[in-house]
């Protein structure tokens, strides 16, 4: 019997301790806006980008830098005021890790997530993540 190699390239991802992000799903824009500009305003995160995934699956990045330990809080604070059991449960698989995790690349039938609403300042965290998704989309095309 030989086995079939998976024709599928791997899903990348941007992974840190330091970026606080978010990973919102089957939920308005409307929703995920009003956490992203109520997290910033409590923590002072200085800015954000919301990326969408797929229909009603969102992203949301932060542009200050934080330590794991604030981080988590954030992340935790969000999750039980906002009470999204897909926010959580994406939550406790970070706290599993040890570091936060969002999708760059396609995945399956979903593209790459794209950037629908900016916020603020994007000038550290924000500006270090778009430089990390344009190689993973120039490695990407070159390997096509």
């Amino acid at each position: 019997m030989t086995e079939q190699l998976n024709p599928e390239p791997p899903i990348l991802g941007y992974t840190d301790k330091s970026t606080v992000k978010l990973d919102f799903d089957d939920v308005s824009f409307k929703f995920v806006k009003y956490w992203a500009l109520r997290t910033m305003k409590w923590f002072r995160l200085r800015g954000f980008i919301i990326l969408k995934s797929s229909k009603n699956h969102y992203h949301v990045l932060f542009n200050r830098s934080v330590t794991w330990k604030r981080n988590v809080h954030m992340m935790a604070w969000v999750c039980l005021e906002s009470r999204n059991k897909g926010l959580t449960k994406w939550f406790l698989m970070q706290c599993i890790k040890e570091s936060s995790t969002l999708r760059v690349s396609p995945k399956g039938d979903k593209p790459s997530p794209r950037i629908v609403f900016r916020y603020g300042c994007q000038d550290h965290q924000i500006k270090a993540f778009l430089k990390y998704r344009k190689l993973i989309k120039r490695i990407r095309k070159g390997v096509k």
